[in-house]
Protein backbone atom coordinates (compact mmCIF):
# COMPACT_ATOMS: atom_id res chain seq x y z
CA UNK A 1 0.00 0.00 0.00
CA UNK A 2 2.35 2.85 -1.17
CA UNK A 3 1.16 6.59 -1.29
CA UNK A 4 -2.27 5.79 0.67
CA UNK A 5 -4.47 8.52 1.65
CA UNK A 6 -5.69 8.67 4.99
CA UNK A 7 -9.25 9.44 5.76
CA UNK A 8 -10.90 9.12 9.81
CA UNK A 9 -13.02 6.08 10.26
CA UNK A 10 -16.00 7.24 12.68
CA UNK A 11 -17.58 4.08 14.42
CA UNK A 12 -18.82 4.92 17.67
CA UNK A 13 -17.85 0.86 18.97
CA UNK A 14 -14.41 1.50 18.04
CA UNK A 15 -12.70 4.41 17.81
CA UNK A 16 -9.52 2.84 17.12
CA UNK A 17 -10.35 2.20 13.26
CA UNK A 18 -8.96 3.75 10.32
CA UNK A 19 -9.67 3.63 7.01
CA UNK A 20 -6.79 3.88 4.29
CA UNK A 21 -7.57 3.71 0.46
CA UNK A 22 -5.18 2.15 -1.38
CA UNK A 23 -3.18 3.07 -5.05
CA UNK A 24 -5.96 1.22 -6.92
CA UNK A 25 -8.41 3.41 -4.18
CA UNK A 26 -9.95 0.77 -2.23
CA UNK A 27 -10.68 1.44 1.18
CA UNK A 28 -9.18 -0.92 3.92
CA UNK A 29 -10.03 -0.24 7.65
CA UNK A 30 -7.45 -1.20 9.85
CA UNK A 31 -7.30 -0.96 13.78
CA UNK A 32 -4.65 1.59 14.96
CA UNK A 33 -2.81 0.20 18.06
CA UNK A 34 0.11 2.78 18.26
CA UNK A 35 1.86 6.01 17.09
CA UNK A 36 5.63 5.77 17.52
CA UNK A 37 8.21 7.90 16.61
CA UNK A 38 11.85 6.34 15.39
CA UNK A 39 14.74 9.11 14.53
CA UNK A 40 12.63 11.56 13.90
CA UNK A 41 10.09 9.86 11.72
CA UNK A 42 6.36 9.22 12.85
CA UNK A 43 4.81 5.51 12.05
CA UNK A 44 1.66 3.98 13.05
CA UNK A 45 1.27 0.52 14.16
CA UNK A 46 -2.27 -1.22 12.64
CA UNK A 47 -3.81 -4.92 12.65
CA UNK A 48 -6.56 -6.61 10.76
CA UNK A 49 -9.53 -5.29 13.57
CA UNK A 50 -11.31 -8.84 12.42
CA UNK A 51 -8.28 -10.90 13.48
CA UNK A 52 -9.20 -13.62 15.88
CA UNK A 53 -6.17 -14.44 18.05
CA UNK A 54 -4.83 -11.85 19.55
CA UNK A 55 -1.02 -13.97 20.13
CA UNK A 56 -0.75 -14.19 16.64
CA UNK A 57 -1.85 -10.57 15.54
CA UNK A 58 -0.34 -9.11 12.39
CA UNK A 59 0.94 -5.40 13.14
CA UNK A 60 1.34 -3.57 10.21
CA UNK A 61 4.08 -0.44 10.05
CA UNK A 62 3.39 2.64 7.94
CA UNK A 63 4.92 5.60 7.68
CA UNK A 64 3.45 9.08 7.72
CA UNK A 65 4.87 11.53 5.44
CA UNK A 66 3.11 14.61 3.53
CA UNK A 67 2.35 15.35 0.34
CA UNK A 68 3.21 19.02 -1.52
CA UNK A 69 -0.23 19.79 -0.75
CA UNK A 70 0.71 19.13 3.20
CA UNK A 71 -1.90 16.37 3.20
CA UNK A 72 -1.18 12.74 5.29
CA UNK A 73 0.27 9.98 3.03
CA UNK A 74 1.03 6.53 4.93
CA UNK A 75 3.60 4.39 2.96
CA UNK A 76 5.13 0.97 3.94
CA UNK A 77 8.61 1.52 5.11
CA UNK A 78 11.77 -0.26 4.03
CA UNK A 79 11.88 -3.68 5.93
CA UNK A 80 14.63 -2.94 7.80
CA UNK A 81 13.13 0.30 9.38
CA UNK A 82 9.46 -1.44 9.46
CA UNK A 83 11.34 -4.12 11.76
CA UNK A 84 13.59 -1.57 13.83
CA UNK A 85 9.82 0.37 14.39
CA UNK A 86 8.32 -3.00 15.13
CA UNK A 87 10.70 -3.91 17.44
CA UNK A 88 10.16 -0.48 19.57
CA UNK A 89 6.04 -0.94 19.02
CA UNK A 90 6.57 -4.84 21.05
CA UNK A 91 9.31 -2.72 23.39
CA UNK A 92 6.11 -0.12 23.94
CA UNK A 93 3.70 -3.03 24.57
CA UNK A 94 6.03 -4.68 27.22
CA UNK A 95 6.38 -1.59 29.07
CA UNK A 96 2.38 -1.13 29.03
CA UNK A 97 2.01 -4.95 30.11
CA UNK A 98 4.55 -4.31 32.90
CA UNK A 99 3.43 -1.62 34.27
CA UNK A 100 -0.66 -2.86 34.39
CA UNK A 101 -1.55 0.21 31.71
CA UNK A 102 -3.85 -0.39 28.51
Amino acid sequence: MNNDEFMDFEDEENDDLIELVDDNGESVTFEHLATLTYKGETYLALADPEAEDPEGLEVIIMKIDQDEDGSDIYTAPEDDVADAVFNEFMKMMDDTDSTGEN
